[in-house]
């Protein structure tokens, strides 16, 4: 699934999300699809509540022929040099590549678990320096020797060498100040939670930096058959409203203020839709009607200079073939 030189990503089912006698087949049934679908990768989520990304990735790898798995990568939960040594095994034992998508957070009651309470500024600049190690490390030139703030390596090599078409690219969060210096000194991609594509365009203006956006796609033939499918998938939700106004009280996350801010437009005037991420069932904004509607509005991003969309946990290969005929529609309005 390609937009010129844009890249497609999917998201793989959690595993809070499914039962465990059937959550390996749902991986590598959802990695199937996204492969067929054209994805370049999967994302592969981390946080204290569910299963080991890297395992999971495993799982992805052995279930296709040449989709990434991009994984979340949580600085306090492991050094940067088991992150790099993650990747080179998997490149030395598969031929493949994975990507990784630097987290400076999380939820904020999961670091707090874990005896962590760096403020969220220096948790951008802690995951600079880590992500320094790691990418120093892959390239291999020689010995890394570091004296950080937040982390101290001194002669470290790593083994087995990774090829550079094996080496991966670093997405991070884009959507705070901290993260956007933190994607400009890593030359990472900044990854934002969009608002509606006109009014993205001041979020946008530092063009150094590639972006990429999270948004969920529901497309059909007409808009009525789409409004149905996205209700029915992410009907009103009282208990999940009020979880979500929790999870407010307690994250210092500045993409999720921001979107908790955003209202949903007019159904007549724009795809963009709130609701899953209101009701507490996603972390994104979704876009819903005719597949021609929405692939306007995915060529608006393109426009504005998103490289990178990384889609929500499809729910079936349906979904994704429907998804596919947006993306492929949107590649002839880019220009």
């Amino acid at each position: 699934m390609k937009l010129g030189a844009a890249r497609v990503y999917a998201t793989c089912p959690q595993s809070k999300d499914v039962e465990p006698a059937d959550y390996l087949a749902a991986v590598a049934d959802v990695a199937r699809w996204s492969e067929e679908a054209g994805c370049e990768g999967i994302l592969v989520y981390t946080d204290n509540g569910l299963v080991d990304p890297w395992l999971v990735s495993q799982v992805i790898l052995e279930s296709t022929e040449r989709l990434s798995p991009l994984v979340a990568v949580q600085p306090v939960y492991m050094h940067p040099y088991s992150v790099a040594k993650m990747v080179a095994s998997l490149a030395f034992l598969h031929g493949r590549r994975v990507h990784l998508n630097m987290l400076a957070g999380g939820f904020k009651n999961d670091l707090v678990a874990l005896g962590d309470d760096t403020p969220h500024d220096e948790r951008y600049e802690r995951t600079v320096e880590y992500t320094q190690v790691i990418t120093r490390l892959l390239d291999g030139q020689e010995p890394v020797t570091l004296a950080g703030r937040y982390v101290r390596v001194e002669g470290l090599r790593l083994t087995p060498p990774v090829p550079a078409e094996l080496r991966p690219d670093v997405l991070i969060s884009g959507s705070s100040p901290a993260g956007l210096a933190a994607a400009r000194a890593l030359g990472a991609t900044a990854v934002r939670y969009p608002k509606p594509p006109g009014e993205e365009d001041e979020a946008l203006a530092d063009r150094s930096i590639p972006y990429g956006i999270r948004v969920g796609v529901i497309a059909r033939d007409s808009t009525e058959e789409a409004w149905r499918v996205a209700h029915e998938r992410f009907p009103e939700d009282r208990k999940g409203q009020i979880t979500h106004a929790l999870a407010m009280k307690v994250s210092d996350s500045h993409w999720h203020e921001q979107l908790s801010a955003e209202v949903d437009a007019d159904p007549e005037e724009s795809p963009y839709w709130l609701g899953p991420f209101q009701n507490y069932k996603t972390f994104c904004p979704y876009l819903v009607g005719t597949h021609e509607r929405v692939a306007e509005e995915i060529a608006a991003y393109a426009r504005l200079g998103i490289s990178t969309f990384i889609l929500d946990i499809p729910p079936s290969e349906e979904e994704l073939h429907h998804t596919g005929v947006v993306f492929e529609q949107a590649l002839g309005r880019r220009a």
